[in-house]
């Protein structure tokens, strides 16, 4: 189990931030000569600001495992019709599914950005996974998207057969916002007393709202990828009331954890998130959470999607299909 270093839980007044990974700088450099190219997402419309998040994204979703099959189909919810895509590996060693949740602060983002990281996971696992394009922000704030993702779950272990996996070994996840939303689906299935959920795969996951911590101070700056200023913006969207900051299904470090699945959580080092998904650890272990977690050492937010050149980036999904395969 990964324990909070000293060094974060005093103030950072002349700390320095780790070293990155020398793949994953080269993938953070990448990225923001992309993204530079372009407006910054908060200063046009969302429709524009999406559209140049899928196209930064794109060169880190190509590439990587070809699936034998993959479908898409619209699943109904309380708020209308969502899209999930299907993934099916060649080789099927588990006979589940994995229902990955997308991040992308609850306003960018798609399958599409996702589509390689999906594929890992089919390929690398041998499981089926599906993926869910769930209504973002500003059009749709909290608590629809946990909505239609426990919808979703509700429909998918429904029709577990018609789409071909074992309802018995279903397990859900995603990365930052969709980690967040995973969560959130955990404890509701919870709450009703009949979970579907094997287990959770939580990477780089929202847990906190407090943006006072000091890994925010540390890396929320912006070299890193995802910046304070962003969480801000995300969360402005997202967020109606100023009730919903401090609801639990936000600041997920106040809730009720007891009986939730087994959790495996994926901690980048070089992450504003750091501190809060360090504290979800120990808020797991006191309400008796079958919790593991591992910090990979030089990496940033999201730095799963840098899979195609970084070695730390596959040694996560590998330690991830070896948790699932424990958990099956």
């Amino acid at each position: 189990m990964s324990q909070l270093d000293p060094a974060f839980a005093a103030s950072t007044q002349g700390a320095k931030p780790a070293p990155l990974d020398p793949q994953i700088r080269t993938f953070v450099q990448r990225m923001s000569a992309d993204a530079s190219k372009f407006p910054r997402r908060d200063t046009v419309s969302i429709a524009e600001g999406r559209a140049i998040a899928e196209q930064v994204r794109a060169p880190w979703a190509a590439g990587g495992p070809v699936m034998a099959r993959t479908t898409e189909q619209r699943v109904p919810t309380r708020h209308g019709e969502v899209l999930i895509r299907t993934y099916e590996p060649k080789e099927r060693r588990m006979p589940g599914a994995f229902f990955y949740i997308h991040g992308g602060g609850f306003v960018l983002f798609s399958i599409d950005t996702h589509d390689r990281l999906m594929r890992e996971y089919a390929e690398r696992a041998g499981i089926m996974v599906i993926g869910i394009n769930y209504t973002r922000a500003p059009e749709a704030q909290f608590p629809q998207p946990i909505e239609e993702c426990i919808d979703t779950v509700n429909w998918l272990v429904a029709h577990a057969a018609d789409i071909g996996f074992d309802p018995k070994q279903f397990f859900i996840g995603g990365d930052s916002a969709g980690g967040n939303l995973s969560l959130c689906t955990a404890m509701h299935f919870r709450d009703v007393g009949h979970s579907p959920i094997r287990g959770m795969v939580l990477n780089y996951a929202g847990c906190s709202t407090d943006l006072y911590q000091d890994s925010v101070v540390r890396y929320g700056a912006g070299d890193y990828g995802l910046s304070l200023h962003m969480m801000v913006w995300f969360y402005r969207n997202y967020l109606g009331r100023k009730a919903d900051y401090t609801d639990p299904r936000m600041n997920l470090l106040d809730a009720d954890l007891h009986d939730i699945p087994p959790a495996f959580l994926v901690i980048a080092e070089c992450d504003p998130l750091y501190d809060g998904q360090i504290e979800m650890i120990d808020t797991m272990q006191a309400a008796g959470v079958d919790v593991d977690a591992k910090v990979y050492q030089g990496t940033v937010h999201s730095f799963l999607e840098a899979v195609s050149i970084a070695d730390v980036a596959s040694a996560a999904f590998d330690d991830t299909v070896r948790w699932l395969q424990k958990h099956a």
